[in-house]
């Protein structure tokens, strides 16, 4: 495969460069600024050479960091065919890309995954720069992610996280001692079961279980959407050398395929019959955002959105939900149970806010810093990904003092900027009173970080629109987990194995702890 992609890539470019001598010359021709540092770049390849090698020896994050680490430098540049890929891991220029000149990069490559996953690039998050990101940019800003709808869905939130503490207090029951409990499992499928439950109001797209835990379509339904995740945007060869997608080389575009083949076996047929009751009348005031999605018209009452756009932005919003609080708990309570000090202040702290004849509810987070620190901490050193999804400017400009070329994929590293050492004492520590410092009595901590020190959610016109239900989602998983049960390593077990798989952003194994009941026995939930 290597041979045969290293001469498809020789013959293209020494084709384009015959016949295009002009543009082969125009960048080395402007001495100032220049580019960003980074490898040096082979004749016609560029660093593919490197990004192959890293891809199938470690992971092409490690191979940026370490180089970037050795160049000392916060901004790079890492040429693949006629791309420049531009990484950055300091808060400053990050600053300067996504906020001073967030126009200039407000667009989105056109990738093999996106394709395939947002049914042709028609979705907010996906679509680059144009009509159709605009229109639904709006959809999803006004329409479903609005303080207002946010409110709509309160009791939609709390039905699933009462149903978290239900299915986690089955597994208890059984013992005095306590219960194993799968926190991956019970995090993973809670962000899950809220977003299903906004969309379609249902938790199971099956029967699901009686102790409140998934069912096996819940069950293959998350493994799709990790499966997706882990390809979206993940450095696929064919992306910077379209002339090669259709050899599909990595397999990228087959499992693409296969992971949204399963998510939408399970969203088409509902959404097809909301569609169907809609045109037939028998739908009238929305239950859900998927009603919502229906319902909308446009200025002649036509509806607003396709059948193709509709399936689109759910399959979007679902990949979208369940990875960020789900990973960010896991690690979070792996390091508090290596450090039980940290893992009893966040106990303090919700009992005395919320006591222990009640649930936590979202009326209490303003108080929770502490909580929502341990949050923060997460977000900070142990990222959902390496690097936030491209950022593909517009127009040629300079940033940071670089040259940076039109059509140039520029990508915050999360690592980078949440393990900066020029930014963070002792980076590689997880110790949450960090984000308590200059924090005045009565002021509250957020998950968002407008200073991009961490990267929690994205920022600027790109910028994740859901930051208010991800910061509900996760403060709610934490707290409810924490407040509600006490948490140890199982026996004989010493401490939490916090080793990390090369490449991937989870821990090596899914976190298992043991759980008891903490409060007023009438406090926990008889039934999901």
């Amino acid at each position: 495969m290597s041979i045969l992609f290293i001469l498809l890539v020789f013959v293209t470019f020494v084709l384009r460069y015959l016949f295009k001598p002009q543009q082969q010359g125009k960048l080395q021709k402007a001495k100032q600024p220049s580019l960003p540092p980074g490898p040096k770049p082979w004749p016609v390849l560029g660093n593919f050479p490197e990004l192959i090698r890293y891809k199938n020896k470690t992971s092409v994050s490690r191979w940026v960091h370490s180089f970037m680490k050795e160049m000392n430098t916060d901004i790079a540049c890492i040429r693949l065919g006629n791309v420049h890929v531009i990484p950055v891991t300091c808060p400053e220029i990050g600053r300067e890309f996504l906020k001073k000149q967030d126009a200039v990069f407000a667009s989105r490559p056109l990738t093999m995954a996106t394709d395939v996953l947002s049914k042709g690039h028609s979705t907010a998050i996906f679509a680059p720069l144009g009509d159709q990101w605009k229109k639904m940019r709006k959809v999803m800003v006004s329409e479903m992610l609005s303080k207002a709808r946010h409110q709509w869905l309160y009791e939609k939130r709390v039905e699933e996280a009462d149903n978290l503490v239900y299915y986690v207090n089955n597994q208890c029951r059984n013992s005095d001692e306590g219960g194993l409990v799968n926190l991956r499992v019970a995090a993973r499928h809670y962000c899950a079961n809220v977003t299903r439950k906004m969309l379609f109001n249902r938790r199971y797209f099956g029967e699901g279980k009686a102790d409140g835990g998934p069912g096996y379509e819940e069950e293959e339904y998350v493994e799709a959407i990790f499966t997706t995740l882990a390809h979206v945007y993940s450095f696929c060869i064919s992306d910077y050398l379209p002339v090669l997608r259709a050899l599909d080389l990595e397999g990228h575009a087959k499992i693409m395929k296969e992971a949204t083949r399963v998510m939408d076996k399970y969203h088409h047929p509902i959404v097809e019959d909301r569609i169907r009751q809609r045109r037939d009348g028998k739908k009238d005031e929305p239950h859900d955002l998927l009603d919502v999605l229906v319902s909308l018209t446009d200025d002649n009452d036509n509806p607003l959105l396709s059948t193709t756009e509709i399936k689109a932005e759910i399959c979007e919003i679902n990949v979208a939900a369940v990875d960020n609080p789900s990973n960010a708990l896991e690690w979070a309570l792996a390091d508090m149970l290596n450090k039980p000090e940290t893992l009893q202040k966040a106990k303090d702290e919700l009992d005395n806010v919320v006591g222990k004849d009640r649930l936590v509810q979202e009326s209490d987070f303003p108080k929770l810093n502490y909580v929502k620190a341990c949050a923060r901490e997460a977000f900070r050193l142990h990222p959902i990904s390496p690097f936030i999804p491209p950022h593909v400017s517009v127009a040629d400009t300079t940033a940071a003092g670089y040259f940076i070329p039109k059509g140039s994929h520029v990508v915050l590293s999360r690592e980078g900027l949440g393990r900066n050492p020029k930014v963070w004492d002792n980076p590689s520590e997880f110790k949450p009173e960090r984000h308590l410092q200059g924090c005045n009595e009565g002021e509250e901590v957020v998950l968002a970080e407008p200073e991009l020190r961490l990267l929690s959610f994205s920022r600027g016109r790109r910028g994740c629109p859901g930051v208010v239900l991800g910061s509900s989602m996760t403060t709610m998983l934490f707290a409810r987990l924490l407040h509600g049960f006490d948490w140890s390593i199982p026996a004989n077990q010493g401490t939490i194995d916090l080793s990390q798989p090369m490449g991937e952003s989870f821990l090596a194994k899914p976190l298992v702890a043991v759980a008891k009941p903490r409060l007023s026995p009438h406090v926990y939930p008889c039934s999901s």
